[in-house]
């Protein structure tokens, strides 16, 4: 089963960019659909998007639709996520995820049926004002 580590994150100012990486190791990347999620402290971990295995399509909320783009490189078992215009309330914990099945990943925070079993460690943003 791959395993993920996620870096890139730090402190920000507002305004600012951020480049997040979720490195995978143990398993066949590109057979995995990959998403990014996010948990501000005292809330529920959210959706910010997923990427099909070849990286053709994206999915994104609408809540970071035109700030926040998502890659992938498989040849270096990678997906990236972008982050523009970083605003306090983009402060929160940045998780990568991976299934086989990208339904999965953008419905695994809202429908309690379903498990995302794959979860990176988490880096964390810190925008501040």
């Amino acid at each position: 089963q791959v395993q993920l580590v996620e870096s890139g994150g730090g402190l920000v100012q507002a305004g600012g960019s951020l480049r997040l990486s979720c490195t995978a190791s143990g398993g066949a990347f590109s057979t995995y659909a990959m998403g990014w999620f996010r948990q501000a402290p005292g809330k529920e971990r959210e959706l910010i998007g997923a990427i099909t295995k070849s990286g053709g399509s994206t999915y994104y909320a609408d809540s970071v639709k035109d700030r926040f783009t998502i890659s992938r490189d498989n040849a270096k078992n990678t997906v990236y996520l972008q982050l523009y215009s970083l605003q306090p309330e983009d402060t929160a914990v940045y998780y990568c995820g991976a299934d086989p099945i990208l339904h999965t990943l953008v419905v695994v925070t809202t429908d309690k049926d379903k498990v995302l079993e794959i979860w990176g460690q988490g880096t964390r943003v810190t925008v501040s004002s």
